[in-house]
């Protein structure tokens, strides 16, 4: 029997006509039920491809549950997919350089460094996660981000996608940070609530989650006073509005050329995956537990505020380059160096 904690992989025979025909449409008044002529030819239902696949612990692999749960059912058999769950990015992108997986779900930032860093050879293909980052408190003094000023926010991620998604949202409400806001670097998590629980109560921490459904379970005083990706699209104007990203889905660009069916088929499991994770999740969060991304006590509590999403096309193209701009605009290295070309979005 396969460890579904360290690998999962999933053979299925090819259905992809079912996909061809739900794009398709039903037919017009003028052909009414009518079967094809018997000489008509008929296209071929596509052969299933290997679409090898990786995603971190975390709310990115989250959305990807209920997809990996009927591959190993055999239910998602229009291709043969396989998982792997790894703890670090630095795990993934050597698989991607080298060819050895096909889509990943990876941090945002990530995702446009490997674009930049590698000739194009990757595309975005969805948004799967939104922000997940929130200040806390102990007390009950922090009900915007106004608030924040003259207080010091306990933080761990200098020089990351969190400094500059804080950064970016401080300076849209007027506050500049080492003057208005104080930022108190740690170097993980705990030692940030720890930091927390000894202030004086003029401090705020900013945790991700799942940490902070693992930091309330340890402590019932931690109250969420913001959350960051409301306040990122509270600050858009305009027409084309970004949102604060954590993860994106990827696909080598050879891969998507060489089988955008495949591409596609995946695409619409992932659909329906996050939208089983959000609408069903005592149900998905033993799945996340199973699949050892985080304890399952723990997903049932985060899912809900992890912002699971699968967000593609256009859309993503929106929400997603504004987000690496906001990015480049402090530091250009956090996104390898340029925000990626409009060929890095696919379907876009």
């Amino acid at each position: 029997m396969l460890d579904r904690r360290k690998f999962l992989e999933v053979a299925g025979a090819g259905a992809a006509a079912l996909v061809l025909a739900a794009c398709n449409g039903a037919p017009s008044d003028a052909q009414g039920d009518a079967e094809p002529a018997a000489d008509e030819p008929q296209e071929a239902p596509a052969e299933p491809v290997a679409v090898r696949t990786v995603a971190l612990k975390g709310p990115t692999a989250m959305g990807l549950v209920r997809f990996m749960s009927e591959a190993e059912a055999g239910n998602a058999a229009d291709n043969d997919y396989t998982f792997q769950i790894m703890a670090s990015p630095d795990e993934v992108t050597p698989l991607i350089a080298k060819g050895e997986v096909d889509i990943a779900a990876v941090p945002a930032n990530l995702a446009a460094t490997l674009y930049n860093k590698n000739d194009g050879s990757v595309r975005a293909i969805a948004i799967n996660t939104l922000g997940v980052l929130y200040i806390c408190e102990l007390g009950d003094t922090v009900h915007s981000v106004e608030d924040l000023r003259g207080k010091t926010v306990i933080s761990s991620g200098k020089g990351s996608t969190t400094e500059y998604g804080l950064a970016y949202v401080l300076e849209k409400n007027g506050l500049a940070v080492g003057e208005d806001v104080t930022i108190e670097w740690k170097s993980e998590h705990a030692e940030c609530v720890a930091a927390l629980a000894a202030s004086s109560g003029d401090a705020v921490a900013l945790l991700p989650q799942p940490f902070v459904t693992t930091a309330q379970a340890q402590n019932d005083q931690i109250r969420v006073a913001l959350d960051l990706t409301e306040e990122w699209d509270r600050v858009q104007t305009g027409d084309e509005r970004s949102s604060m990203v954590t993860g994106v889905a990827i696909v080598r660009s050879e891969f998507a050329d060489a089988s955008p069916a495949a591409v596609d088929a995946f695409l619409a499991h992932y659909a329906e995956s996050v939208d089983f994770v959000n609408e069903n999740v005592d149900e998905a969060a033993e799945l996340v537990g199973s699949y050892d991304i985080v304890p399952a006590q723990v997903a049932k509590k985060a899912i809900p505020e992890c912002n699971i999403v699968c967000v593609t096309g256009e859309e993503m193209k929106g929400r997603l380059s504004g987000y690496l701009q906001a990015l480049a605009d402090q530091n250009p290295e956090a996104v390898g160096g340029a925000v990626p070309g409009d060929d890095f979005y696919y379907g876009a």
